[in-house]
């Protein structure tokens, strides 16, 4: 089986060339697209007729929320005659949306993304603001869990939180070669000085896990500002040179890590509870593998985002609002359990496993981990970096840290 397609950051050089268009841009133009209504006009209670609603994701977020969608659809046909998916990595919805706009006609009216995308489409002006314009129509954002509504403030008022999970940074071995696994930073050095080639993480540009294993250790090693990659992180970038001597290359995805832990290769990886529990629920990884976090642990959280962009007509954004607040409800979140692969996934209180589908449940029961819910309840849950720290930490690290070492798959 393959692992489903995860959240995906832009290449450093390629975020920041969004981010410097972005600066001088302007705006994107209105444009019409498929269902009635002006773009710019009064956006309706309830689409003037059924729209066909055409959906991309960029996140992977469609494993968690395809369900939600179609059963939303299934109950209400007067507001949605249809749906279509589409899939596409991250580094290519800037310019799939723009140049639709450009051309004038925009058929994309709801886009699934993560912080990468959201931030990069928001800084270049694509998407319609959503908030606080609507908030009388998404009363169910005032459920969000606590880490939810701090992921949400990041959106501003051009997304809206549809999943969420606290991620990671955890550490991922094979009890048989790893019998006393590291329990602190210094003890996760001192293991891979005397195992040289055993431990591994990606390249972070382009993995969930070692984006947060980066976006982690300023909170592990108590360094100066962890929400400052370039002046105030001198004891992560300093542990991350010396790890770096014992570390043979660095996958341009977590994929490859999976792997490579799963066939001995290296004997500890970064990892989150979704990347633990998915790929051994898949069995790419042997379910005997273990998770473990280390002294001073934070987890740095994650979330995905609903996005609409300018363009798509009012009718259009009329669903696309019911739709949302749908998604929203607490018996559509548990379908985000689905098998681990962001878990938990719910983004609201008071969703529970049991009330998930019977296949997440059986699927959590087996490969899930009791423990997570002691290390969710009791550890500090910190936002990460904003999109501009992000891809300057991104550059660091490929300049002074693991560039020279990413293995190209």
């Amino acid at each position: 089986m393959r692992l489903p397609k995860r959240v995906t950051f832009p290449t450093t050089a390629l975020v920041a060339g969004l981010l410097t268009v972005g600066l001088a841009a302007c705006g994107a133009p209105s444009a019409p697209t498929q269902g009635g209504g002006n773009p710019t006009g009064e956006v309706p209670d309830k689409p003037s007729q059924p729209v066909v609603l055409n959906v991309l994701d960029v996140a992977g977020n469609l494993q968690l929320t395809q369900g939600m969608i179609d059963d939303f659809v299934k109950q209400h046909s007067d507001v949605i005659s249809k749906v279509t998916y589409s899939k596409a990595p991250a580094p290519d919805l800037v310019g799939k949306i723009k140049a639709q706009q450009g051309a004038g006609r925009v058929d994309i009216g709801l886009v699934l993304t993560g912080t990468d995308g959201l931030s990069a489409g928001a800084e270049q002006g694509l998407w319609q603001q959503i908030l606080p314009t609507h908030a009388d129509r998404l009363s169910n954002m005032s459920t969000y869990l606590e880490p939810a509504a701090k992921m949400q403030e990041l959106a501003g008022n051009f997304g809206v939180t549809v999943t969420y999970y606290p991620s990671g940074p955890l550490l991922e071995y094979m009890p048989d070669k790893v019998t006393n696994p590291p329990k602190s930073a210094e003890e996760l050095l001192a293991y891979a000085k005397a195992n040289p080639g055993k431990v591994e993480y990606a390249r972070p540009a382009n993995s969930g896990p070692g984006r947060t294993f980066l976006m982690g250790l300023p909170y592990i090693l108590g360094d100066k500002d962890p929400k400052d990659p370039i002046n105030g992180w001198d004891k992560t970038w300093a542990y991350l040179k010396d790890l770096g001597q014992y570390i043979n290359n660095y996958p341009t995805g977590t994929t490859q890590t999976m792997k490579d832990l799963a066939n001995g290769t290296v004997n500890v990886i970064a990892s989150t509870t979704g990347w633990d529990i998915n790929p051994r629920a898949l069995g790419t990884v042997p379910e005997s593998a273990k998770v473990s976090t280390l002294e001073g642990f934070h987890w740095v959280t994650d979330a995905h985002y609903a996005v609409i962009p300018k363009g798509a007509s009012t009718d259009q954004q009329a669903a696309v609002l019911q739709l949302i607040q749908f998604m929203l409800t607490k018996e559509q979140q548990a379908k985000a359990y689905d098998d681990g692969y962001f878990y938990p996934g719910p983004a609201v209180k008071d969703v529970t496993l049991s009330m998930a589908p019977q296949k997440s449940q059986d699927t959590i029961a087996k490969f899930g981990r009791p423990e997570y819910d002691a290390l969710i309840e009791n550890n500090p849950k910190e936002v990460p970096l904003d999109n501009k720290a992000m891809v300057a930490a991104f550059d660091k690290w490929d300049r002074e840290v693991g560039g020279s070492k990413v293995q190209q798959q």
